[in-house]
């Protein structure tokens, strides 16, 4: 048994941890939760909401993907994940902005929800136009989110952008296309992603 545990399922966000996860180099565990059971009295003992990931280290609980991310980041420096002295306004408004602005606006415009003009004005992330505009002009300058370096911040960022672009939820813009193919190269990905698919493979939904 490690001190880690994952709780996920290979169809959810749970893959972002696991990504994470792996580009520490940390051992953990994985404990699949099917979705007939994230409601259950047993694992909202682990994320009242009743979703994964959550993620278990000694006695500590860490849920939402993003807080995750930069949790593993620091809990693990030798990774060099987190951000430098020149890299950290970056880091965290980008993090931020994945969490907030970027889940909001693909989320809601894949469920055909865009807001009018004057609705606009009250939600964060104005519209999915200007979001995707947002990002686009940040990855046509640099090769990472932060600059020039891989951080945590790339695997939260990046991996809505890797999910958007298989599920054409967001416009195939060649500066994601080519943050997509970076990120792709990454052993720690590639171990995830086999890890993830072959969960998925011998599982109940």
């Amino acid at each position: 048994m490690t001190d880690l545990i994952l709780y996920t399922h290979p169809m959810s966000r749970g893959r972002i941890a696991r990504w994470m996860l792996e580009e520490t180099g940390a051992a953990y565990t994985t404990s699949i939760v099917p979705f007939n059971e994230m409601k259950s009295a047993e694992y909202r003992t682990i994320n009242p909401m009743g979703k994964v990931p959550a993620l278990k280290h000694k006695q500590h609980i860490i849920t939402e993907t993003a807080a995750i991310c930069a949790y593993l980041a620091d809990t693990f420096p030798d990774a060099q994940l987190w951000p430098t002295e020149d890299e950290r306004a970056d880091y965290y408004r980008w993090m931020f902005f994945g969490a907030g602005p970027v889940e909001a606006a693909i989320s809601n415009h894949a469920i055909g929800f865009n807001p009018t003009e004057e609705q606009s004005r009250f939600v964060g992330y104005g519209s999915y136009e200007t979001v995707m505009d947002v990002l686009d002009q940040a990855l046509s300058a640099k090769p990472y989110i932060t600059g020039s370096r891989f951080t945590a911040a790339d695997v939260y960022i990046g991996a809505q952008i890797n999910f958007g672009l298989g599920f054409k939820t967001i416009d195939a813009r060649p500066s994601f296309l080519a943050y997509s193919e970076r990120l792709k190269e990454r052993a720690a990905l590639q171990r995830a992603t086999a890890l993830d698919d072959a969960d998925m493979a011998k599982i109940k939904t």
